[in-house]
């Protein structure tokens, strides 16, 4: 069965929510987030332990809710896969819940062990952020279990499912919702047990970097950007987000100094719903900082629904169609080209010169691989937005490029290649543009050093044509000197007059006077 120009929906049956996401899957293996919903529904609420048994309230919730995510998905012509974790596993009368569902809306729910249940949250967190190389830690903090995870690419090195979760060890510690200093030491030192032998496990990795996903490190997520920033965040923004634990503890002391629901409700960035369990979600959470001494965390914003429809495309794909997980950044750069008509050959010999200067003159601009990496998808985007307008094309492509779920990127670095694409031409980068300006220093000036790189390397290509094909770069004392390579047969006319009205930034960025010469 090939899934290619079909729409499929994943459900994620949780503890605390479900989630729904519908997808359009394209002909080389990836996907578009077409619609998503949630609900809050706390298929475990009345245990204290084991959820022993899902009651008749949240039951009744349960089915309702995926009535609703049943129609929306068949109003996409979606076939549907869902999947339960905890909270239904667990559960003595799971299979109630099962037949109910199935005879009131058809579909047919998969009980996932904790082992499989890592085994999907790595591959949606793979396809979010760009750690395939890296040893890394992820966790995964639900209503009812928490995931450890090892992973290097695409393998897990270790998982572990432990019940302990927001709503579980709300219901243990915090009944009624209120936080008493003799109740989040009970809930710290009760937490610091359970995941012990755990911290001894995943302390034996030389590991490389930490990710989080799901319901309470978003929430935590989403607090510290507010407190950052003064502002709130669309989910989205938090994808590749990173925090510090410095962060995370102001934040924590914030939920645990108020004492009552309502008073939570008030913390900047936090969902209402959450607010009477994020106290045991942030314990949770601060602990295992502490235990693992995780100084920082990146989160992701695939989890458990994205695995579920990776997982599907895989078991349904030829090898060569399979979803990229080790390169997604430059997947996702991509997906967002094949998005729109423009001239992409153009575009891609752009990014090949744009990168030999920048690789040429190192020690001139002094940029690390990541920025090298904005460059270059600058270079393949920076006339998307064509399409709509060609007067206005770098101002289109910024928008474009700044409003895209760009995969493996965080909103910064996001920010960085939309500007980067956006003063290919025209105008220079300016403090009187509000939104430049409103970025930190230290981005302002990697992307007046990478526009100024593509101003130069869009206009070796303003005839469309390649007539220059290659260039060598050298410096030479206040000197940078740029030998062209022409195409057999080749003029060059027009690239040098072009060359004269853009090089302007490139010579006050650098300080350096730009001396070209063309060799057949």
């Amino acid at each position: 069965m090939t899934l290619y120009n079909k729409n499929i929906a994943a459900i994620d049956i949780g503890t605390n929510s479900f989630h729904l996401i519908v997808v359009k899957i394209n002909n080389n293996g990836n996907f578009e987030i077409i619609d998503r919903e949630k609900e809050v529904i706390r298929l475990g609420e009345g245990s204290t332990g084991d959820i022993k048994v899902i009651n008749q309230s949240a039951l009744e919730r349960g089915v309702t809710a995926l009535i609703r995510f049943k129609g929306i998905a068949d109003s996409h012509n979606a076939e549907i896969r869902a999947v339960a974790t905890s909270a239904v596993r667990e559960s003595y009368n799971k299979n109630e819940f099962i037949q109910r569902v199935f005879n009131e809306t058809g579909i047919q729910i998969e009980v996932i062990s904790g082992t499989e249940e890592a085994r999907l949250i790595n591959l949606g967190v793979l396809k979010a952020v760009p750690i395939y190389n890296k040893k890394s830690f992820i966790l995964d903090i639900g209503g009812g279990s928490t995931e450890f995870i090892v992973s290097q690419k695409g393998n897990i090195l270790f998982s572990q499912s432990l019940k302990i979760g927001a709503v579980r060890l709300s219901q243990k510690f915090f009944p009624d919702s209120i936080v008493s200093k003799a109740r989040v030491d009970a809930c710290r030192k009760w937490i610091e047990g359970e995941i012990f032998h755990i911290v001894e496990k995943v302390g034996q990795f030389n590991l490389q970097t930490a990710v989080g996903s799901s319901g309470t490190i978003m929430s935590a997520g989403l607090m510290i950007y507010a407190k950052r920033n003064g502002s709130i965040s669309p989910l989205s923004i938090l994808n590749n987000f990173e925090f510090s634990k410095k962060e995370l503890d102001k934040i924590e002391m914030e939920i645990l100094k108020r004492k009552s629901v309502e008073k939570r409700k008030k913390i900047p960035g936090l969902d209402d719903k959450r607010a009477d369990i994020i106290p045991a979600g942030i314990l949770i959470l601060s602990t295992i900082f502490k235990m693992l001494k995780i100084d920082k965390m990146i989160i992701s914003g695939y989890a458990l629904r994205e695995g579920i429809i990776i997982d599907t495309i895989q078991k349904n794909s030829p090898d060569n169609k399979k979803p990229v997980l080790h390169d997604i950044r430059n997947e996702s750069i991509k997906h967002l080209s094949e998005s729109s008509k423009y001239d992409k050959d153009h575009c891609k010999h752009v990014a090949v010169l744009s990168l030999q200067i920048f690789d040429q003159l190192k020690n001139m601009h002094n940029l690390d691989d990541d920025c090298r990496e904005f460059l270059e998808a600058a270079a393949l985007l920076h006339d998307i937005g064509y399409h709509i307008s060609h007067t206005n094309h770098h101002h289109h492509s910024y928008y474009i490029i700044r409003n895209s779920e760009l995969l493996g990127f965080n909103e910064n670095e996001i920010a960085i290649i939309a500007h980067t694409a956006r003063y290919h031409r025209k105008s220079h980068p300016k403090s009187s543009h509000n939104d430049f300006d409103l970025l930190p220093i230290e981005s302002q000036e990697i992307i007046r050093k990478l526009s100024a790189i593509l101003r130069i390397a869009d206009s070796f290509d303003r005839t469309h044509k390649r007539i220059i094909e290659n260039v060598e770069c050298r410096i030479e004392n206040k000197n940078v000197k740029m030998k062209l390579m022409v195409k057999k047969n080749g003029n060059p006319e027009i690239e040098l007059w072009s060359l004269e009205r853009r090089k302007i930034l490139f010579e006050e960025v650098f300080g350096k006077k730009l001396v070209v010469s063309t060799h057949n």
